[in-house]
């Protein structure tokens, strides 16, 4: 019997992850956790898994379990201060996989972020120099991953916008933060704005994850996935909203930088380096993503009306 090792469980992508795997699998589930009451899934539905409460800064004290892992599924991550994001999403993530026994791990599935690519899937030097620490570490961690022993055992999977979240799920970011966007569509459906995105939902992300897991030879061959619908233009996705909301859009306005600019100043908006790169940006696409039914499966949420639905925004339509 397959063990699989799990970070992150307790996040969006890893509950849904951990659904998957424990519904629809029987391998041997071991998910490494600091805090037992943030799952909300239940973990006590079959036998073969268990909890590992330690915290992923102590990993060295999981050496000799961590040398029977057949595969390690690695979503923790840490979205704090600059220590603690190097900490975690660097060192604490390289001292982990370096205690895996290469002799023993068949796959280590390693999650990134699509941020830190470039449109031809590629790093992008300004994730390094210019991204929130969390898109500066993961580039950190992404670049060192070819130095280690294990490397031909790892595939990096770099999801894009990440939506999800139920009763029984953390949301994540974006869906958590989704009635701030339709509480002002009433103005936005107004402005043409230049940029382009793709996005997944955690739900997806994680049939992908279990049919790597089925098909590891596919995994090894394919180093580096891109995690995400097909792009979607940010008009579409405001036209679609607006749709969604009953809102007729009589004429649209482009959004200039020195527009943009100009709001950020009226409203006062907090801006990083990175947000004032991705406004110059724009086009966050990629060169090739994967959704479920790229390997004949079907995709839980290929639209943004989907997402709407899913999502269930609180303001009423009209």
């Amino acid at each position: 019997m397959k063990r699989i090792f799990i970070t992150g469980a307790s996040g969006c992508i890893g509950h849904y992850i951990a659904e998957t795997l424990i519904n629809y699998t029987d391998y041997e589930l071991y998910f490494l956790v600091r805090n037992p009451d943030k799952l909300l899934f239940n973990y006590n539905s079959r036998p073969g898994i268990h909890l590992i409460e330690e915290d992923l800064k102590n990993i060295n004290q999981l050496s000799d379990f961590l040398k029977t892992v057949n595969i390690a599924i690695l979503a923790a991550t840490s979205w704090g201060g600059d220590v603690e994001s190097y900490e975690i999403n660097v060192s604490s993530m390289i001292d982990l996989i370096n205690l895996l026994d290469s002799e023993v791990c068949q796959q280590i599935i390693y999650f990134s972020t699509a941020s830190i690519l470039d449109k031809n899937n590629k790093p992008l030097p300004e994730a390094r120099t210019l991204g929130t620490n969390y898109i500066r570490t993961k580039y950190q961690c992404y670049t060192q991953l070819q130095k280690l022993p294990v490397y031909e055992k790892i595939v990096t999977v770099f999801p894009t916008l990440v939506f999800g979240g139920e009763h029984n799920k953390p949301y994540s970011h974006l869906s958590g933060g989704i009635n701030d966007v339709t509480k002002w569509i009433g103005l936005i459906r107004f402005f043409k704005i230049d940029g382009s995105f793709h996005y997944i939902h955690a739900k997806d992300i994680a049939q992908v994850i279990k049919y790597l897991i089925e098909n590891p030879s596919l995994a090894i061959t394919n180093k580096d996935i891109v995690l995400g619908n097909k792009k979607t233009t940010v008009n579409e996705a405001v036209e679609t909203i607006c749709k969604y909301f009953n809102k007729r859009i009589y004429f649209r306005i482009p959004l200039s930088i020195t527009l943009a600019n100009m709001f950020i100043k009226i409203f006062q908006l907090r801006m990083e380096a990175w947000d004032y790169f991705s406004m110059n940006y724009r086009h966050f696409t990629y060169k090739k993503t994967i959704v479920p039914s790229s390997f004949g499966a079907d995709d839980y949420c290929a639209t943004i009306e989907n997402i709407m639905n899913l999502s269930d925004p609180k303001e009423e339509k009209n």
